[in-house]
């Protein structure tokens, strides 16, 4: 399955909003907690200005962007941990998602239910971690209980592994996500059978009001604070907003942009973000008169790229003609890049770099 983000918070803190604005998908939206039962699932291109401009000079008629898949997922209430509101299904679909997008509600809407009387980012934050921390907290003790035998009785490998779990265990009693705890790679491994919740990467998301947009208020500062003291990513912006422009024809969004004085989409921040989150890079492709943007893990070799695009290409991979994007708008083809010596020729382990504009050769 490709990597996926999924978007979380407390009911009514603007999930659905964000997601329908991202996708276009036209998931439900209402005023009151759990409109959002099963999760949504859907697809946003991600804005790279780099692709237009290798279209441009490949002479390319089609572009196609990389895509994020973005997953909706039910409000978490108190008391999650132990099945309240949605609480396990909610959990388990957390599970499944590579990294969290954690909306916090900083706008204020009087017809827009609130599961507390009044807005305290803290509060809200708090009370979403420490249902986390407390649904890994469980899973930890179910692992220990499952390996301890086996670790008292000379197993060294699960006695490791239990090591690793009392650290972790300690570290979540002291209210630190796995994520911030000090984990060497080893240690993360031995863990990542367990999907521990508070072990993915997060990105704050700060959902102001229209009034808040050119305001550097307090509820806004709360949620940066938590973020920097995590070490997190945090963007902010009015989803509802957004998601009016995402509406717009092209001509009339600039209008609309100067308008409201914004100078850059939230949600394009938002995207960039999680795909950053997820660690992937992007590698171009020119074939055919299209050039298309493709995701990949960091780190990810040429024979895996290839097989992103098709896995007859990752069977019969022979090589990978390379070319970085900017010497690549120079030449604007491979043609003439070759002809000047600038294309490299790349073995199955060469390992692709963001923005690579990649020929593969393929029986």
């Amino acid at each position: 399955m490709a990597l996926q983000v999924g978007i979380i918070g407390l009911p009514n803190s603007g999930k659905t909003t964000i997601f329908n604005a991202l996708t276009r998908a036209g998931a439900a939206v209402a005023g009151y907690p759990f409109t959002t039962v099963d999760p949504n699932y859907g697809v946003t291109p991600v804005p790279d200005h780099r692709l237009e401009r290798v279209a441009m000079a490949a002479g390319c008629r089609r572009v196609v962007p990389a895509e994020l898949r973005v997953v909706d997922i039910a409000g978490l209430v108190e008391g999650a941990h132990r099945g309240e509101g949605l609480g396990n299904r909610f959990l388990a679909h957390i599970r499944e998602v590579d990294a969290i997008a954690h909306a916090v509600r900083c706008f204020e809407a009087p017809d827009v239910a609130h599961v507390r009387a009044e807005l305290d980012p803290r509060r809200d934050i708090s009370m979403v971690n420490a249902e986390l921390m407390l649904a890994d907290l469980e899973t930890v003790a179910r692992r220990k209980e499952r390996i301890g035998k086996a670790a008292r009785s000379g197993d060294k490998e699960k006695a490791r592994e239990l090591e690793v779990l009392l650290k972790v265990e300690k570290g979540l009693d002291e209210e630190i996500p796995v994520r911030s705890q000090d984990l060497g790679p080893e240690e993360r491994d031995m863990l990542a059978g367990l999907f521990l919740l508070t072990a993915k990467p997060v990105l704050y998301v700060a959902n102001l009001g229209e009034e808040q947009l050119d305001e550097d208020g307090r509820l806004l500062n709360e949620v940066r604070r938590i973020a920097e003291a995590e070490g997190a990513e945090m963007v902010a912006f009015c989803a509802k907003l957004e998601s009016e422009i995402e509406e717009l024809d092209p001509d009339e969004v600039r209008d609309f942009l100067e308008a409201y004085g914004i100078e850059k989409m939230g949600l394009e921040e938002f995207t960039r973000r999680c795909y950053s989150l997820l660690g992937l890079i992007t590698f171009f492709t020119t074939e055919s008169g299209e050039c298309r943007a493709w995701p990949l893990a960091r780190g990810s070799t040429a024979v895996q790229a290839a097989g992103k695009i098709h896995t007859d290409m990752e069977r019969g991979f022979i090589r990978a003609e390379v070319i970085g994007w900017e010497d690549f708008l120079s030449y604007g083809s491979f043609h003439a890049a070759r002809e000047r010596g600038a294309v490299r020729i790349e073995g199955r382990d060469y390992q692709v770099q963001d923005g690579d504009v990649v020929l593969f050769r393929f029986h």
